[in-house]
Order: structure tokens, then C-alpha cells, then sequence
């Protein structure tokens, strides 16, 4: 039930971008002739009032269709209703809308956590630290560690709960680098024993896995009908900004932060994991997953929204759009590069679950 879970939550969030560029352009008159979910081949497809609405069979993203994109297209090439024919501004809020659209689902999430379960007001914490993401070739993978494991002791000293907890263990690793650790977990209510050894990073150990306090998140009831909107203001803007900084740090120490990359296989099990738990988790889960979207199609890269939004921008300099060739070429290269690495994330991320792990050993 959480794999499905996560899966619609996904499939909700690649609408909603895609429904951005639609109304985005049908609400300016610009003429649409398609609204896809997923690429490929069309397993459902309709018609209606001249668009053609499908659901194809690869499930990494969808796209909007203009007739200018179609040779076959009986529209004469300078009907004014078309993309190309629009002014700049036009297009561009087309182009944005997608983000857009993201944000404000995001938005309205982390509201909608405000007005159905309240107000944050603590955490109550409960012995032990969960294990939410374990890094692949890392010591913690090595060991066994699974996430959604829950270490409630170390070299036979029990854990307490909270931010402590956290900060004795972390503690622990640093400072035993090279060195093996005993822990104590609690999977699934049967309890194992996995040997640690940290690796030694300049004198200090390191595991490769985000350790978090257990317990649940507390709430209340608002104080008045403006604090809602004031926390989901507060909780977008510090979503937002950790996104951004993610990312910057993906290209600015690449090699580093490149095999903590996950992709879609990974978010849905995450996100199973999530909503398991139910409460705020998975309305969080929601909101940073729509706003890694948005920041994500804001990246200046070939098929991106970024990508078409800079090859605008270079239009609006020159006075003209770039060559269609060239343009072809830009697309086309994204399209090569984001299909292999969707591919090779898939992969990556199948390899690395449990069950497949389980049946590779054996």
C-alpha cells in the first residue's frame, strides 16, 4: 500500500508540472495539440476539443505538445495562435509555468499539514536512532545497516532518544575510524547485530548512511487562521533553500555527492517507507519531492524547462531563435543524456534493495 502511495503521489506531481505548461498556454489562446504522462508508446490515449491526452509506457516524466513541433501539421506556419508566433513573454510563462506549478502544489502541501494536523510543537522522542538512507559502497551498506532501522545500542551501551541520541552515536563513529563498532537494531521488531567498522576520512570515521531521532513530530491547534499560512511560509522557504543548496553542492564537489544520487526507484521506496508512518511524514515527503522537481527542471539543461528557458533567453539577445538544427541538436543531446542517466539510476537503485540484495546473496 505504500509503494502505491508514493507512486500516485509521484504520478500527482508529474501532472501537476505538465498541467503548469497546459493552462499556462491554453489560457493565452496558444494552440496545444498534446498532453502526455510518461513517454514512449501510448498504452490510453483520448481526444478532446483537438488535444490529445495519453499515457505512455515509460514512466519518467511527461510533456506537452504544440502543433509547431508537427511536420504533419495542417496549421499554417504563421497562424498567430501557435508557441513560435508568441511574443517572448508569452512563452516564457509557458515554459515556467511547470515549475511554477510545483512550487505552488509544494505550498499548499505544507498548508494543508498546517489546517489537517496543526501546528508543529515538538518531538516526542523514544529510544533508539532510525537509519533513514544508507549510501551504496559506504561502511554502513557494508554492514549491513538497512533503512528504517533502528539502532538501540552501540558496543552494548543503549541509545536514549532525541537529538542526543543522534549526536552520542554520530560521536561514536567519529571518533573510532578503522575501528569496528558492535550495533544493536531493532528491524522490523526482530532484533540484529551488525559489525561497523567506520572508514578513516582524515582522522575521522565516517559510515555513509542520515541517522534521525525516533519518535513522532507533536502538534496543536492554531491560534489563529493567519498561523497556518505563516508556518507553510516558514517550511517552503527552508525546503526550498536546503533543495538549492543540495544541488549546488552536487556540482560543486561532484565526485563526492555524486553516489548519494537517487532516482526514481529509490524516491518510491523512500516514500513507501514514508507512508507507512502516515502524520506529517508523508505530507513532507510531498513538498520536497515537488520541490526537488521544480528546482530540477530549473537546471539550464537540454529538455529541461531551464534548458528551453535559456535557449529563450538567447533568442531575446540575439534577436532571433536560435537555428532549428541547433536547437534539435541542444534537445536531442538532453534527451540522450537524461534517458542513460534515468537508466542507470533505475539500475543502481533496483540493485540496492532489500529484497534484491537478499536474492543476489543467496
Amino acid at each position: 500500500m505504500g509503494v502505491l502511495t508514493a507512486l500516485a503521489i509521484l504520478a500527482g506531481l508529474i501532472v501537476v508540472h505538465e498541467a503548469g505548461h497546459f493552462f499556462a498556454a491554453t489560457w493565452q489562446g496558444i494552440r496545444v495539440s498534446g498532453f502526455s504522462i510518461g513517454f514512449g508508446p501510448a498504452l490510453i490515449e483520448r481526444r478532446r476539443r483537438g488535444v490529445l491526452f495519453a499515457l505512455r509506457a515509460i514512466p519518467l516524466g511527461g510533456f506537452v505538445a504544440f502543433p509547431d513541433d508537427e511536420e504533419d501539421s495542417t496549421i499554417p506556419a504563421d497562424d498567430p495562435d501557435l508557441m513560435r508566433n508568441r511574443p517572448l513573454a508569452q512563452r516564457a510563462l509557458v515554459i515556467a509555468a511547470g515549475v511554477i506549478a510545483n512550487l505552488l502544489l509544494a505550498w499548499s502541501v505544507l498548508l494543508a499539514q498546517g489546517l489537517v494536523l496543526g501546528i508543529p510543537s515538538g518531538f516526542s522522542a523514544t529510544p533508539g536512532v532510525v537509519v533513514a538512507a544508507v549510501q551504496p559502497g559506504q561502511a554502513a551498506a557494508g554492514s549491513g545497516l538497512q533503512p528504517g532501522d533502528r539502532i538501540v545500542a552501540i558496543d552494548g551501551t543503549p541509545l536514549a532518544g532525541g537529538q542526543e541520541a543522534v549526536m552520542a552515536l554520530v560521536g561514536r563513529i567519529k571518533d573510532a575510524p578503522g575501528r569496528t563498532l558492535r550495533l544493536q537494531a531493532d528491524r522490523h521488531g526482530t532484533t540484529v547485530t551488525l559489525p561497523l567498522t567506520p572508514t578513516d576520512s582524515g582522522g575521522i570515521g565516517r559510515i555513509g548512511a542520515q541517522l534521525q531521532p525516533n519518535g513522532s513530530e507533536s502538534f496543536r491547534a492554531p491560534t489563529s487562521p493567519l498561523e497556518p499560512i505563516l508556518q507553510a511560509n516558514h517550511d517552503f522557504v527552508a525546503l526550498t533553500r536546503r533543495t538549492v543548496e543540495g544541488f549546488g553542492t552536487l556540482i560543486t564537489h561532484f565526485g563526492e555527492t555524486a553516489p548519494q544520487v537517487s532516482g526514481p526507484v529509490k524516491i518510491v521506496e523512500m516514500g513507501a517507507s514514508l507512508a507507512s508512518q502516515g502524520g506529517s511524514s508523508l505530507f513532507l515527503f510531498t513538498a520536497l519531492i515537488s520541490i526537488n522537481l521544480a528546482v530540477l527542471n530549473a537546471l539550464p539543461l537540454p529538455l529541461l524547462d531551464g534548458g528551453q528557458f535559456a535557449l529563450l533567453l538567447l533568442e531575446g539577445v540575439r534577436g532571433r531563435p536560435l537555428a532549428d538544427r541547433y536547437q534539435m541538436a541542444f534537445m536531442q543531446s538532453g534527451f540522450v543524456f537524461l534517458v542513460g542517466l534515468s537508466v542507470v539510476l533505475i539500475v543502481k537503485d533496483t540493485s540496492q534493495l532489500p529484497a534484491i540484495q537478499q536474492l543476489l546473496s543467496r
